[in-house]
């Protein structure tokens, strides 16, 4: 079965890498070009250039030249691991078996580039993996194979995504491979009756309304990090906040209740929060504690304005 590899990052790389572990045929693989700073790595292109796989570098899959390359290589299948452009009908086409992709959610939930952070801002306990097969809907595809995790409390998209989708959606691509190479794939149509989709978050998305719940802040803070960060107004300027608690001292939302060594305590709509880490513009992630020294900030200081 000859495979067409498309994917980026860490992730693609590495399920490449599963792919040809379990010795599948890997005629191309296309990443997109190398970073600007040839200090950063670009993970797909060097494990494909280490086992002389074809490499094609492109941000657009509906170019010309890309359907060309893929043409001339012939392949049975796509494989999609971690893939931000839109693969045309044309491509897909030219795949006698189709082509298949990594989604990180329960389709047809939460379908769209950002599936992650919307399940945990929406305060969901369960999120999974889907692998399905790609036509020219975005993540509406028929379902090969799914998997659930659980969103704990306190996860954020970080922990949700490198501790559990991660590893996860690595074996579940070389899994998919296999049974479709085995003729024992078995796909499902997704009920659109349930489906929802979510557009690329924002930091327009993020600004935290310190009115609302402590709960519905808390999950946004979660769901913001590592990108784009939960932000709020500090003294006109544009803070972001990542590691926090829910607490339990009450004030006027927005205003700083407590200053100590755990951090700074904002009052919300029904209780507080605990922030432990900001970044202030244009500059490093600090400790909430060394922020609110350097700002000389006080008990009844406000956020959000």
């Amino acid at each position: 079965m000859r495979i067409l590899f498309i994917g980026q990052a860490p992730f693609g790389a590495e399920s490449l890498q599963a792919l040809l572990d379990q010795n599948e045929q890997i005629v191309g693989a296309i990443t997109i070009p190398d970073p600007p700073n040839p200090r950063f790595p670009n993970p797909v292109k060097e494990c494909a250039e280490k086992h002389e796989i074809p490499v094609l570098l492109t941000r657009y899959l509906k170019k010309p030249e890309a359907v060309s390359w893929v043409r001339e290589l012939k392949p049975d299948l796509l494989v999609l691991a971690f893939v931000t452009s839109f693969v045309p009908q044309e491509m897909i086409d030219l795949a006698p078996l189709g082509g298949i992709n990594y989604h990180p959610s329960l389709l047809p939930k939460y379908r769209g580039g950002s599936a992650i952070n919307w399940a945990v801002i929406a305060g969901e306990t369960e999120t999974g993996v889907t692998i399905h097969y790609i036509d020219e809907g975005v993540d509406t595809g028929p379902v090969l194979l799914q998997e659930k995790v659980a969103i704990t409390p306190d996860d954020t998209v970080k922990s949700v995504y490198f501790e559990k989708l991660y590893p996860l959606g690595v074996s579940m691509i070389a899994k998919a491979v296999t049974l479709i190479k085995q003729g024992k794939a078995e796909p499902r149509d997704q009920d659109d009756a349930m489906a929802s989709f979510q557009p690329v978050i924002t930091p327009d998305d993020t600004a935290i309304d310190w009115k609302q719940p402590t709960q519905q802040i808390y999950n946004l803070i979660r769901g913001a990090n590592p990108a784009p960060g939960a932000h709020t107004e500090l003294k006109g300027e544009r803070y972001k906040i990542f590691n926090a608690k829910p607490a339990t001292p009450t004030g006027n939302p927005g205003s700083i209740l407590l200053i100590d060594e755990a951090g700074i305590t904002v009052a919300t709509g029904d209780g507080s929060i605990l922030v432990e880490v900001m970044q202030p513009p244009k500059q490093k992630k600090l400790d909430a504690k060394a922020l609110a020294d350097q700002l000389s900030l006080q008990t009844g200081d406000a956020f959000g304005a």
